[in-house]
């Protein structure tokens, strides 16, 4: 169990880091769209697509690393007033719920994957990047922070609940 949630961690890490390179890569191609068409005042075609693309898998790629590290924003009013055993509890009931939530969308965003990419469907840009690429993000994202989800719970259920942090 330890180990599995040990695998769980770094590839949140992982994933956490290319969430933050995707940004840092979007900033600089933000800074090329503006230079292109503002100064050499030349056409861009592909580069907001891509900022979007970048923005919205890092969102996506990069939520479990934000579960792992508790960043996410949360009001712990509740939890301050509760028993140790009360706290505990909510915070299983929680993640189930997480783990309900992260299921369903893992799954629809597996689906819209597959179509995409058995449709061959494109991007109705000039770019006409094959959508089955962006959609990736979503079955992988929501895969992830299913994973993280369960990772937490075995560390609730074990005692090792600060063990990812």
């Amino acid at each position: 169990m330890n180990a599995f949630i040990s695998v769980v961690g770094r590839a949140s890490r992982f994933f956490g880091m290319l969430a933050a390179f995707m940004i840092g890569l979007s900033v600089m191609v933000v800074c090329h769209l503006v230079f292109v068409r503002y100064v050499l005042r030349s056409p861009t075609a592909w580069q907001t697509e891509l900022v979007t693309y970048l923005l919205v898998g890092a969102t996506l790629v990069g939520s479990p690393y934000v579960l792992m590290i508790r960043g996410h924003v949360g009001v712990d009013l509740l939890p301050l007033y509760l028993s140790d055993g009360a706290r505990r509890r909510l915070a299983l009931g929680c993640a189930l719920a997480g783990i309900i939530f992260c299921g369903v969308l893992l799954w629809s965003g597996l689906e819209l994957w597959y179509e995409a990419w058995a449709g061959d469907w494109l991007s109705e840009t000039v770019w006409a990047v094959p959508l089955w690429i962006p959609y990736a993000s979503l079955p992988l994202g929501f895969g992830l922070m299913l994973l993280q989800y369960i990772a937490d719970v075995l560390a609730l259920l074990t005692g090792h609940a600060g063990a990812q942090r």
